[in-house]
């Protein structure tokens, strides 16, 4: 079994041979699992988006690139979102005690911008587990679909 670890802005997509690991703050992470293919992908953003105006190719470290390269990989593979179970994590307050402007809340602006592609997408979202304070560990067993979560020192 191959172990992968994402760093902040960091994608991978594989087979069952494959289990991806991460720990999030205010980033978000989605899985997609697809049960047939025994094949899946992980992501770890951290903003929603990139500046206006700064195109390119999709870049994980963004909801919008690394939901770009989700649907790259499942183009590939010949399927389609509404195949895979996906499931969404993150986006806790990293500073829970600092009156935050809404223009600068990263975790929240995470949380809606990911949902949003998701469902503009054809991706249907089966679990959730998101907001709350502090950071999450998690474990991706793309022969399974299973995601183990910890949490570190957070309340949800």
């Amino acid at each position: 079994m191959a172990d992968v670890f994402l760093h902040p802005g960091d994608y991978h997509f594989g087979g069952a041979d494959t289990r991806i690991h991460t720990v999030l703050g205010s980033c978000v992470s989605i899985t997609a699992w697809h049960s047939g293919l025994r094949i899946g992908g992980m992501c770890h953003y951290m903003l929603p988006g990139r500046c206006p105006g700064n195109a390119g190719p999709p870049d994980p470290r963004y909801a919008d690139g690394a939901i770009g390269l989700f649907l790259r990989d499942i183009r590939l593979a010949r399927t389609t979102p509404a195949q895979y179970e996906v499931k969404m994590f993150g986006g806790g307050e990293q500073f829970p005690g600092l009156d935050i402007p809404s223009p600068l809340d990263v975790a929240g602006h995470n949380i809606e911008t990911g949902m949003a592609l998701l469902e503009q997408n054809g991706f249907h979202l089966t679990v959730r587990e998101l907001g709350g304070t502090g950071a999450r560990r998690l474990i991706f067993d793309i022969a399974n679909g299973d995601v183990w979560l910890r949490a570190l020192g957070a309340t949800a």
